[in-house]
């Protein structure tokens, strides 16, 4: 009985309440639409809160939607511009979608309403993409957008120009950004008076972030000094900080010390360190984490200067906190390195090598593997690197209650024998898999006999994601016809995607008879890009919701 009155309707509180568990399931949104006008009415906000979402990346269609939305007078300049009627439909929604947008990533409305002026052509394409990028922010401003995520990630000449041209929209609207949960800046040497004005309006404005991303890498010195005076201010002006990211060469040793005096210390939970170098805050790594009353976690990807001192201050840190993550790309000093596990073997969930690790590194890298078998007994996300070690196959084997997440990458210029490790990978990686995977991606060479042999071995294993990447291709052979054998026909898997190193273009999502034969057997066919994700993304959109 209360089941059918949720679905007529009759408790719209519950049946919204339902419905927010669906955030970012875009599939069961849109079934969600269809059951009637109440669940459409609540679901639809919840499809376009995100609109230019990263891991979709055919959102530019959506821009013909928006582009209706426009007044009469800017959509005759884009008729002028060479835009055909046809491509923009008259204003008969019943839905304010502009109003809905709730996350505003600079670079990805830049990239999709690129890719929609190369679909539907123009006569200036420059001219084009910063008209409608500037309908864009207006239409959003208009409709009183009310952004909890704003991200500015400036990444190539282009997104300067267009971000130059148009920010006196964002610094002349300051309730846009006003009540901001989320805040990330991804910028490489970019016209830095711009952001010093951004990040003066951000201060003044926002005080309730409660996640910020950090990665901004500025030449000028004296630019540098500037922005680095404003993060500060913004850093410790917040009073709900829970998560803040470091990344990317970022000049680390005043913001990370502004972490110690800031309204945060008592709120901040979270801290990540993503390709950074630890050399300039070695000797105040103590003194900054013993201030830190709610820090619950640390996560380590990447990073420089790994070395002894850096984990001696780490290990000397009185306040309780765990090391979730560990990835690394090099190997300064075994024995320290054994000392950080140790300590935080309990807690150590995420875990692995760059695949291009230097072979310098080999040696190390087994007794690290040999280590962390013996004694990290809780590893979910596990990146392998180049698998050329046995000790990694009694290592998954060991961790088969936990492990759900497992990366195999090999890359073809390295100068390894990646055919041969290929062929030990897939003779021995399926006796070891445990009965359940979320997620398995594999990037090796792959002959059609190994694979079986490897899919032979596994068919005991229900993997949901399931990535296949061929780095060499041999035309002679049918992986194809040896996944719908193994795969297909026993439904092992919820969601597949299978490409190939050298022409991401062509791959199992554009064969759309192969494509509607998968999902007849129930599995669903992706673009690998969809369903791919690097230790990174999966902690910052997975791990931590544990936290």
């Amino acid at each position: 009985m209360a089941c059918s009155k949720i679905f007529s309707g009759d408790l719209p509180e519950l049946t919204n309440e339902i419905i927010q568990y669906f955030r970012k399931d875009f599939s069961t949104l849109y079934s969600c639409i269809l059951i009637n006008r109440l669940w459409c009415r609540l679901a639809i906000p919840l499809l376009w809160e995100d609109p230019f979402l990263k891991d979709d990346p055919d959102n530019h269609h959506l821009i013909k939607v928006y582009l209706s939305k426009l007044n009469e007078d800017v959509k005759t300049k884009l008729y002028e511009c060479g835009v055909n009627n046809n491509l923009i439909s008259s204003n008969t929604s019943l839905f304010n979608y502009p109003s809905f947008i709730k996350y505003l990533n600079i670079d990805r409305i830049i990239s999709s309403v690129q890719t929609w002026v190369c679909t539907v052509g123009g006569k200036n394409q420059w001219k084009l993409v910063n008209l409608i990028y500037r309908s864009l922010l207006e239409m959003f401003i208009e409709n009183e957008g009310n952004l909890h995520s704003f991200e500015a990630e400036l990444l190539t000449y282009y997104d300067d120009d267009y971000f130059d041209n148009n920010i006196d929209l964002i610094l002349q609207n300051p309730n846009l950004t006003y009540n901001i949960r989320n805040l990330t800046f991804h910028i490489f040497n970019y016209n830095t008076q711009n952001i010093i004005k951004l990040l003066e309006i951000l201060y003044s404005n926002c005080n309730s972030i409660s996640t910020m991303v950090l990665g901004i890498h500025i030449y000028n010195n004296d630019y540098r000094s500037l922005i680095q005076k404003w993060l500060i201010q913004i850093i410790i002006s917040q009073h709900n900080l829970r998560k803040i990211s470091f990344e990317y060469d970022i000049d680390l040793y005043n913001p990370f010390l502004s972490l110690k005096n800031s309204n945060c210390s008592n709120t901040l939970n979270t801290i990540i360190f993503h390709s950074t170098d630890f050399k300039d805050i070695i000797s105040i790594l103590q003194e900054v984490f013993d201030q830190l009353n709610a820090l619950e976690s640390i996560h380590i990807l990447y990073c420089r200067s790994l070395n002894s001192d850096f984990v001696q201050q780490i290990i000397m840190v009185n306040k309780p906190f765990k090391l979730r993550s560990l990835f690394m790309d090099e190997i300064l000093h075994f024995e320290s390195i054994q000392l950080l596990l140790l300590k935080f073997s309990d807690y150590l969930e995420n875990f692995g090598f760059e695949s291009m690790m230097f072979s310098d590194y080999d040696e190390p890298k087994r007794q690290l593997i040999e280590f962390i078998t013996k004694y990290c007994k809780k590893i979910r996300y596990f990146e392998s690197g180049i698998l050329d070690d046995n000790n990694i196959y009694l290592f998954i084997e060991n961790n088969q209650h936990n492990i759900n997440y497992l990366t195999i990458e090999a890359y073809a210029d390295r100068y390894t024998d990646y055919r041969e490790l290929s062929s030990t990978v897939l003779q021995n990686l399926g006796q070891v898999l445990p009965s359940k995977l979320e997620y398995l991606c594999l990037s090796l060479s792959f002959r059609t006999n190994e694979l079986e042999i490897f899919l032979k071995n596994s068919q005991n294993t229900f993997i949901k994601k399931l990535l296949i990447r061929n780095i060499m291709v041999d035309k002679s052979e049918n992986i194809l016809f040896c996944i719908k054998k193994y795969i297909m026909k026993k439904e092992r898997v919820k969601y597949l995607a299978i490409t190939n190193h050298d022409d991401l273009d062509n791959e199992l999502f554009t064969l759309k008879n192969e494509v509607n034969e998968f999902k007849l057997h129930n599995i669903i066919v992706k673009k690998f890009y969809n369903l791919n994700f690097n230790s990174y993304s999966f902690i910052d959109n997975y791990c931590l919701q544990y936290e």
